[in-house]
């Protein structure tokens, strides 16, 4: 019942040594960012989370510790597929996926960490400077669908915005400007 999410929905730090299934990530994934439908001759998409414009301006990526089946390391999810591709297999990852989060050791102790970067251009050029607000907004509702989504299945998250920008740009491998990190979500 949405009435008994809505009220256990928490900032939640600390994390079970349990495995995410593929199944419950999937879920989360699609709860996220999943592309449910191209509409407009490929012009924009609809999916469980609005976005102004329906111009979607966030790339996934997952720091994977804990989920069944899946080697510890980045991964990159592909929305319009519902794939995940491996960028890094480092065993590692986790750990320095905290340090790269002012140190913030729970971040490194989760199964898996949302790590979601925004792509100004997306909205920039439909909407210009304008789409600054709306990808503050979008980020917003992002990160609440997962909350949601995580207590649907008996998880939890936290949404982490105290990050070193130029730390988790680097990790990620993205450029800081044209992509950068927005938002960290451990589960």
């Amino acid at each position: 019942e949405i009435d008994v999410l809505m009220e256990r929905r928490r900032s939640r730090r600390s994390f079970t040594a349990d495995q995410l299934s593929q199944q419950e990530l999937s879920f989360l994934l699609w709860a996220t960012q999943k592309v449910q439908r191209v509409i407009g001759d490929n012009y924009a998409t609809l999916r469980a989370v609005p976005s102004g414009g329906a111009r979607h301006p966030f790339e996934t990526y997952l720091v994977v510790n804990r989920v069944e089946g899946l080697k510890a390391g980045l991964y990159r999810y592909l929305p319009l597929t519902h794939q995940l591709v491996l960028l890094d297999a480092d065993p590692e990852r986790p750990a320095r996926s905290a340090v790269a989060c002012c140190s913030q050791e729970f971040i490194g102790e989760s199964a898996v960490t949302f790590m979601w970067t925004c792509i100004p251009y997306r909205g920039e050029w439909r909407y210009g400077e304008a789409a600054h607000k709306t990808m503050v907004l979008d980020a917003g509702h992002l990160c609440q669908n997962l909350y949601l989504a995580c207590e649907a299945i008996g998880c939890g998250t936290c949404a982490v915005g105290a990050f070193n920008q130029l730390a988790v740009d680097t990790f990620l491998g993205v450029d800081g400007n044209e992509e950068f990190a927005i938002y960290v979500a451990p589960v």
